[in-house]
């Protein structure tokens, strides 16, 4: 009993600091989303996002394909981390995170210098007789940046998926005949699965709101739903109440897909040995 009380007490400064500044926030932007500027009870700003229905299936499209691009791209090197030593385990794991020491923001001007007409791969490229590409303000650029930031978030959730199957149960399906697809198919994927929810989750949340990579590398022709948000609070236009309406169906769209990939239940974690 005693023990339940001061479990109680310890927690007070967390939930204190989940309704200051989670509950509140979300309250507010609850209340913009439905209102109009004179306080009115109004449904419009919800029903005036219809408008914007390219913006957000764009915002899906690219965030997905980003998702399945660092996916395809974080398997086999989470399984290659899980196989090395421990002490070669830790060296490649701060390589793996080292990009993310440096600013977000410089990460991403250093592939604008790098996908500009005049950077460093149209210029290797015109010594092949190649170019110059149209690279940068593109829908590749962006999925590009966005694989290249969010990619260490898919390989470390893979990794310790992976550090937990033993290898004696990938020899055993090896002895039991089964090649290299079926050993993916059968036994890594299927143990590796809290990993990849976790992973899709981690990549595909931040990647679906994004405006920074969109605005940098995509230019003014593929605005993300991170974009209009940040237009209406910070643009000339400055709604307050449609930017609170589209903050309310982005945070619907992400809880949507947070529920979906942690239907994984209970089992299917116990089951990562």
């Amino acid at each position: 009993m005693l023990r339940s009380k001061t479990s109680r007490w310890a927690a007070a400064p967390y939930l204190v600091w989940m309704a200051v500044f989670i509950v509140v926030p979300l309250c507010i932007v609850v209340w913009y989303a439905m209102t109009d500027s004179s306080g009115q009870f109004t449904l419009a700003n919800l029903t005036g996002i219809g408008r914007y229905s390219s913006v957000f299936g764009r915002s899906l499209l690219l965030a997905a394909e980003a998702t399945a691009i660092c996916l395809v791209l974080a398997f086999p090197v989470g399984y290659a981390l899980s196989r090395l030593r421990a002490n070669k385990q830790h060296i490649m794991l701060m390589l793996v995170m080292l990009p993310m020491w440096m600013n977000f923001l410089l990460r991403t001007y250093a592939w604008m210098t790098l996908l500009e007409k005049n950077g460093l791969i149209n210029k290797l490229l015109g010594l092949f007789g190649i170019g110059p590409l149209n690279m940068i303000n593109t829908s590749g650029a962006v999925v590009l940046g966005m694989v290249y930031n969010y990619l260490p978030y898919m390989i470390l959730p893979l990794y310790t998926a992976m550090t937990k199957i033993d290898n004696s149960v990938i020899e055993a399906a090896q002895d039991l005949g089964a090649n290299l697809f079926q050993i993916l198919l059968r036994v890594l994927i299927p143990l590796s699965r809290p990993g990849i929810a976790t992973g899709i989750t981690m990549v595909f949340v931040p990647a679906v709101s994004t405006f920074i990579i969109s605005r940098m590398l995509g230019g003014g022709s593929n605005l993300l739903i991170g974009d209009l948000i940040e237009l209406q609070f910070l643009g000339n236009s400055y709604n307050l109440n449609m930017g609170s309406a589209m903050s309310l169906v982005l945070m619907v769209i992400v809880l949507l897909c947070m529920s979906f990939t942690s239907s994984f239940d209970e089992d299917e974690m116990e089951g990562v040995v």
